[in-house]
């Protein structure tokens, strides 16, 4: 009998994306997968489909969900974002209400800089191609957003395509920023820019305090889960 927390084993030789009506399908050995909630693991993206079925592929002896972030993220987006688009939106925009670009270090100048090198592009962003102008503030006091600013970050999170939203949703809880997330969906950001935004602090923290093996380790897991994202990001409108 196996243990409870062993990882299941591989059944099938062969995983491939298959076009099944107008979707691209996850199938092992030709038979469709469903995600945990039993909906059938397909897209309209074929890249990302296939980019999909290739995690599958690349599973050994058994199944190990945690190197298949693409997998949990695309059951992600069909069995809870699919069905919430509207909520999900909320909550990036509720993000944005308090988003990390806005509350800057007063001391020392050293961080107060580079806060400002990372974080002042993403506002320039936020004003100039989503027409929101934020309000800064010093410390972690928290400071209210104009209704306007929040109603154009709301108008431009898309909510057509729940593997987008999912992605950028993701995205957004990981870095701690809405702003930064849009920035990097519109391609004002480079993911490696977007992610040096998001760590300004903690790269800070570490370069002060020195590095602790857990903390590196919680972003060494936060950083694949962040590149899982960009990379759906780009897949989904492949």
């Amino acid at each position: 009998m196996s243990a409870p927390n062993e990882l299941p084993k591989r059944f099938y030789k062969a995983a491939e994306a298959l076009e099944k009506d107008g979707l691209f399908a996850i199938a092992l050995d030709g038979k469709t997968a469903r995600t945990p909630a039993r909906a059938l693991l397909a897209m309209k993206a074929r890249p990302l489909a296939e980019a999909v079925a290739a995690e599958w592929q690349a599973q050994e002896e058994r199944i190990d969900p945690s190197t298949m972030p693409l997998t949990r993220l695309a059951n992600v987006a069909i069995d809870g974002v699919a069905k919430e688009a509207a909520a999900v939106a909320a909550e990036i925009v509720r993000y944005a209400g308090s988003d990390l670009v806005c509350y800057r270090a007063d001391t020392p100048d050293r961080l107060v800089a580079r806060q400002a090198t990372h974080w002042d592009p993403v506002l320039a962003f936020a004003r100039d191609t989503l027409g929101a102008r934020f309000v800064l503030a010093e410390g972690v006091m928290f400071v209210e957003q104009p209704a306007e600013a929040l109603e154009a970050v709301s108008l431009a999170v898309p909510r057509d395509d729940a593997f987008t939203l999912a992605a950028l949703s993701t995205l957004t809880t990981l870095t701690g920023s809405a702003l930064v997330a849009l920035a990097l969906h519109r391609g004002h950001l480079s993911a490696d820019s977007a992610w040096a935004a998001a760590t300004v602090d903690e790269d800070w923290s570490a370069e002060i305090w020195g590095h602790d093996a857990e903390a590196a380790a919680r972003q060494a897991f936060r950083r694949c889960e962040f590149e899982a994202s960009v990379r759906m990001l780009a897949l989904a409108r492949a």
